[in-house]
């Protein structure tokens, strides 16, 4: 998808963001992409994309107003967003704010196909804008932070077995449900995050070939259901059913890359 490329002009400051990033090592799996070591140089391109993302964020809350849900194309706000690089400088520099992107993506989206009122799915779209805002200036901050010397670069590989990598994810799926259990949840929606950037994202891009549906289930899970459930103080079942049911979509990813496997190998 191409992007028409605006000037950012008068970017709203994001306020109180030195309380916010954390500075650490991070290391990311998939088709994240060289730029993210080079933040400081992609700046401006980023700050055209939040502009970007934000006017097609608004185009559609306008046509919901206009012409309602089967005018608008909902869906449209997830594509958006994976359209362009920020997504991933927000991803490796501080993924509580990439959560909250995928938060507010889906507050907007599920306000829409419920057919709210205008006013409520308004609401939901300058809490998206909030948090985009908050975004851009959590990269330029890691952006600096990165031009000292002060963070480690991001490790760019590649999932090489995608099936053992699932397994992995499901097993710590189940250490979020014991630390939740614990009265931790800060450190099982850590866990969640922890494990959505350096296990999830490696194996994207196989599961997508097979079925991109179950893939956007799942990366709504790990960003929206799943952390959603811990910070309302969901019950222990309630969450561990999300897991399980999280689980269980792991177990039909897996089989369908043993499939494509298998359909493979009777080729050759």
């Amino acid at each position: 998808m191409s992007l028409q490329k605006l000037k950012p002009g008068g970017l709203i400051p994001a306020l109180g963001l030195a309380a916010l990033l954390a500075v650490g090592n991070a290391a990311a799996n998939g088709p994240i992409g060289d730029h993210v070591n080079d933040l400081q140089a992609h700046l401006l391109e980023y700050g055209d994309e939040v502009v970007w993302l934000i006017e097609q964020i608004d185009g559609i809350v306008d046509t919901y107003e206009s012409g309602g849900l089967a005018a608008s194309s909902p869906e449209a706000l997830v594509e958006h967003w994976e359209a362009v690089l920020f997504h991933a400088a927000i991803e490796t520099s501080y993924v509580p704010v990439y959560a909250s992107i995928w938060q507010g993506l889906f507050g907007v989206r599920q306000a829409i196909e419920a057919e709210a009122p205008i006013a409520d799915v308004r609401v939901q779209q300058a809490m998206l804008e909030q948090s985009l805002w908050q975004a851009l200036g959590a990269v330029k901050m890691a952006a600096q932070f990165q031009q000292r010397g002060l963070t480690a670069a991001i490790e760019l590989t590649e999932a090489t077995t995608p099936a053992e990598t699932l397994e992995e994810i499901k097993q710590r799926l189940d250490r979020v449900v014991a630390k939740y259990a614990e009265r931790l949840p800060e450190e099982a929606t850590g866990i969640v995050f922890d494990t959505y950037l350096t296990r999830f994202e490696g194996v994207e891009g196989v599961l997508i070939e097979q079925d991109a549906e179950l893939v956007e289930d799942l990366e709504v899970d790990f960003n929206v259901t799943l952390p959603q459930a811990m910070e309302s103080g969901a019950s222990l079942d309630n969450v561990r059913g999300v897991v399980q049911a999280m689980q269980s979509k792991l177990d039909r990813a897996r089989s369908l890359l043993e499939e494509a496997e298998r359909n493979r190998a009777s080729v050759f």
